[in-house]
């Protein structure tokens, strides 16, 4: 089969060593042409730059060399987060499919504009949220959806993690809604697809002890349901954090917890129980072995170039990341446009 020509955009942004990791590790899937380093041109805040010595052995382009690459299949956007969706519109003018990471900017119209161009035109886009391909939340939908939990009424996340300097604490002070806007959007992503869009909206933002107060590097953000609650929490200054990071889902039949969320190359267990039996367990407690996943995000990328190649549709729509973009920017305190509000005035946030 052959290879997909693809360039990554940009070194800056937090995940964009992992994603050059895993293309390289595609060698099967992915020719990788080039790459850009968007520190020539990059205007908003980036957190630090790291891992450069994957980029030594490819070539370097300017923006408009890689936009203009003659038989370029793919590029992955990896600029600043408020610089993505700026530089993924140039890449929808020229039809190129590409993989945006997240977060999708504070220009809704922008975002929406992006999103109705790939829609017009049939390009295969796919947004940066990395628990999408994980099996333990595949794993979780599934219950969700073949009812073995019944009716949820509490989800909880922890999405904490130590970075332990000052620098991340300044960089997160950059933007409104500080570590709920940069790292909430991977779970609203999912909340959403477990329970379908929220009634409201509401965020605490905090800073830790001695970080400056408009420096939000700890928060929690509520999504109220008829019957439910979906909480977000995240602190950059947690020990251990990211080893300790954890997912809880209670219905009205049963339970599932996760921690850690993610493991790479070692066993990794979630724990389920049921009240009652169903066509694959039987009622009581379980303790479910997940697959050995090598990479965080080589799923994600084969779900990709199997979206270029026209074997699958993307499994989110346009629809849901619009509105997934839309409760990140209500978490973080960003202010919609009018007739985003009235669109849906139940949804207006509430800020304590």
């Amino acid at each position: 089969m052959k290879k997909l020509k693809i360039i990554q955009i940009g070194v800056t942004h937090e995940h964009a060593p992992g994603k050059m990791t895993t293309l390289q590790l595609l060698e099967d899937v992915f020719d990788i042409v080039g790459y850009v380093d968007d520190r020539q041109f990059a205007n908003t805040p980036f957190y630090t730059v790291r891992e450069l010595a994957l980029y030594d052995k490819l070539p370097v382009m300017s923006l408009q060399e890689a936009l203009n690459y003659p038989g370029l299949d793919a590029v992955t956007v990896e600029v600043p987060n408020n610089e993505l969706v700026p530089i993924a519109m140039e890449c929808m003018k020229r039809k190129i499919p590409m993989h945006m990471d997240k977060p999708a900017g504070i220009d809704l119209a922008l975002y929406k504009e992006l999103l109705a161009g790939c829609k017009s035109q049939n390009i295969p886009f796919q947004m940066g949220y990395m628990y999408r391909s994980n099996p333990a939340f595949q794993f979780c939908l599934k219950a969700a959806r073949a009812n073995w939990l019944g009716e949820i009424f509490e989800v909880s996340a922890d999405m904490n993690h130590d970075y332990g300097d000052g620098t991340y604490d300044a960089y997160l002070g950059k933007f409104k809604g500080g570590i709920v806007y940069n790292l909430g959007c991977h779970f609203f992503d999912f909340f959403l697809s477990l329970l379908g869009k929220p009634e409201r909206v509401t965020s605490f933002l905090r800073s830790t002890p001695g970080v400056p107060s408009a420096n939000h590097n700890s928060g929690m953000t509520v999504l109220e349901y008829p019957h439910a609650t979906a909480v977000f929490k995240a602190s950059a200054h947690a020990p251990l954090g990211i080893p300790r990071r954890r997912l809880k889902i209670c219905g009205t039949k049963g339970a599932i917890e996760l921690s850690p969320l993610e493991l790479f190359n070692a066993p990794w267990e979630m724990e389920m129980i049921l009240k009652e039996g169903n066509e694959e367990f039987a009622a009581g407690t379980h303790r479910i072995q997940m697959p050995l996943v090598r990479d965080r995000y080589e799923a994600q990328l084969r779900e990709f170039a199997a979206m270029i190649r026209g074997e699958m549709s993307s499994p989110y729509s346009f629809e849901h990341d619009c509105l997934v973009h839309k409760i990140t920017l209500r978490a973080a305190g960003i202010p919609l446009e009018e007739d985003e509000l009235d669109e849906d005035k139940a949804n207006l946030i509430r800020f304590l």
